[in-house]
């Protein structure tokens, strides 16, 4: 036998203790105890590698990363970035417990959420059957002539928040409001209201090979590979995990009231695309610099982290992420391309009834 077969399986555990006011401790003790637990059943052993920041973790499951054989993240987004910048590309299997203000990743993938012994059961099915899924990651990468100190190089595997986005994002994770979800549609609210014009400069590599190159003006930008994002929000309801392909979602203008009215009324039911407000194409890989034109735009975040400024190069790690799902999640598929699809069509947004790229997106010109 290899020495793999002779040793016992390691299972890896990160938590984040200072989440939620230092809740985050009781949940991570929980999640532990639930594998311990499940390891003595199942003939596997747990190590906990929580550092004490996002950095300091993410150092040491890398660090340690020859130690053990699944790494399992207990958290919001964040903790998700964390496992995917420690384990993506490596084909060692991620497990979640979905424990944040958002849970969005989670959320695509059906995957239980605010529900630890769930979560944990479905890990340690999913350990046992050898069940999993591969999904896409974006990879974000500094172009020369940046402003950060260090050069960027993160993965991630919902989305990269460019615009007003990424502002919702920062203020929701500086509100004192309880609930993730209401501090997401409270930030949506107050953003709303003081929207910014950014100048980008996009150079987009198009998925049969075409170049997509211009100026947008815009108060969002994202480069999405989920759906989801500030607890349920469908920034980009067409996007799918395992397509190779990541989602460019703009405003194709700054919009009025009755549009912004419309949008929220469409935010959770996948029909945010279906209005003229936003823009949106495939891409594989896409360039974001700065243009002369519009405000600076703000730090970029991925998947809820923040990780520096333009300009950026985003490129698609095809089905480089490996999660533990359960069983029954697995053998669903991690996408329904027929639905997304109907979604494509029902929306005007299919190629025979309209060229998205066509669009105008200089929002100056319908102030």
């Amino acid at each position: 036998m290899s020495e793999r077969n002779e040793r016992r399986r390691v299972v890896a555990m990160v938590g984040n203790p200072i989440s939620d006011k230092g809740r985050g401790a009781k949940i991570d003790a929980e999640v532990l105890r639930l594998l311990e637990e499940a390891g003595r059943i199942h003939d596997f052993t747990v190590m906990d590698l929580t550092g004490t920041s996002f950095d300091d973790s993410l150092q040491r499951a890398r660090e340690h990363a020859h130690e053990y054989d699944y790494l399992v993240v207990v958290g919001g987004d964040g903790m998700i970035a964390l496992g995917a910048n420690a384990v993506g590309c490596s084909g060692k299997p991620l497990g979640i417990v979905a424990i944040g203000s958002g849970n969005d990743f989670a959320r695509g993938l059906k995957l239980p959420v605010n529900r630890v012994e769930t979560a944990v059961e479905g890990i340690v099915g999913a350990i046992v059957r050898g069940s999993h899924i591969d999904v896409d990651m974006g990879r974000v990468t500094s172009l020369p002539g940046g402003y950060a100190v260090d050069p960027i190089d993160r993965y991630y595997a919902g989305m990269l928040s460019c615009g007003i986005d990424a502002s919702i994002n920062d203020r929701a994770n500086h509100s004192h409001l309880p609930n993730g979800s209401v501090r997401y549609f409270a930030a949506v609210l107050v953003e709303l209201t003081h929207m910014k014009r950014y100048g980008y400069h996009i150079k987009a590599t198009m998925a049969d090979g075409s170049t997509d190159e211009r100026d947008i003006i815009s108060p969002l930008l994202t480069v999405a590979n989920s759906r989801h994002i500030g607890g349920g929000i469908e920034v980009s309801p067409y996007s799918c995990f395992s397509d190779g392909e990541l989602d460019l979602v703009w405003m194709d203008h700054v919009p009025n009231f009755g549009e912004c009215v419309q949008a929220i009324a469409n935010a959770y039911n996948g029909r945010l695309l279906a209005s003229k407000v936003f823009g949106w194409e495939r891409v594989r890989e896409i360039e974001i610099t700065r243009t002369n034109d519009g405000a600076e735009p703000p730090v970029l975040m991925a998947d809820g982290e923040y990780i520096g400024r333009l300009p950026v190069r985003i490129t698609t790690e095809n089905r480089a992420l490996r999660v533990l799902v359960p069983p029954a999640v697995a053998a669903q598929g991690v996408d329904d391309s027929q639905r997304t699809w109907n979604a494509i069509v029902r929306d005007g947004r299919a190629p025979e009834t309209v060229d998205s790229r066509s669009q105008t997106t200089q929002a100056t010109q319908t102030m």
